[in-house]
């Protein structure tokens, strides 16, 4: 019987992979372990050093998000401003005024809500963010998404919006609500635009007078879907449109 031939070392490549995928599991294990707080504290604290995308040379600070790590709410605008870009905090300048003055109009303060972006650093002179920039900072938002497990997340503006309604218009969809993945869903209009747009200062307060009202209509379907016989199964379906809007 001849000597059987000894392999070889595997190739560079196939080490690499397979280093990678043991660094990835020992990360979403060490997320599955983690307190929503500390997840979002690790997040703030890649943000704030992060080199994915080239709005890192421009920033003064980044802008990971703030608020309650519990929140029922959460609400996703497109990226940091000027003031927003000085202090290291969501919704600061002019727009953030008004959002707190829409806030307080629905009963809620700050405190109560999760705020932060689709983009964590300031476009330059306040551009539209870009497919790139919004794509380097989405795994960002994912994590803070499942971390604070939002029963409603509120988009504003239409970058935001596209990330849970696609090619939609905000112009056309502004105060509807959707299920979508397990979360009801709401399109706003940016605070900043009825800033720039005074007419559509009361068409953005009138949305935000809804928000209590599609609350309440989804724990209460959610409560009689509870109480009915599981369903049989049935192909899966294009999200569902809250029928109230």
């Amino acid at each position: 019987m001849g000597l059987r031939r000894s392999r070889g070392p595997p190739p560079p490549w196939l080490v690499i992979m397979l280093q990678m995928i043991v660094i990835l599991d020992r990360y979403i294990r060490k997320e599955d372990t983690m307190s929503p707080v500390d997840i979002l504290k690790e997040v703030a604290a890649e943000v704030s050093i992060c080199t994915k995308c080239d709005l890192c040379k421009g920033r003064t600070k980044a802008v990971p998000g703030e608020g309650n790590s519990q929140a029922n709410i959460l609400f996703i605008g497109e990226g940091p401003g000027l003031n927003e870009d000085k202090q290291g905090r969501p919704f600061v300048g002019p727009a953030g005024q008004f959002l707190e003055e829409l806030l307080a109009s629905i009963n809620l303060k700050r405190s109560d809500v999760f705020i932060t972006n689709v983009v964590k650093c300031r476009p330059p002179n306040n551009r539209d963010p870009e497919p790139a920039e919004i794509a380097a900072c989405n795994d960002y938002l994912d994590r803070q998404i499942a971390a604070i497990n939002p029963g409603v997340i509120v988009t504003l503006g239409r970058h935001s919006m596209a990330k849970f309604f696609g090619s939609e218009k905000v112009s056309v969809i502004h105060g509807r609500a959707r299920r979508i993945d397990g979360r009801v869903c709401i399109a706003m209009y940016h605070p900043a635009a009825g800033l720039h747009q005074a007419s559509l200062k009361d068409t953005i307060r009138a949305d935000f007078k809804k928000i209590p009202v599609i609350i309440e209509q989804a724990e209460r379907m959610a409560a009689e879907s509870k109480a009915k016989p599981e369903p049989a199964p049935i192909k899966e379906e294009p999200p569902q449109q809250m029928s109230m809007f």
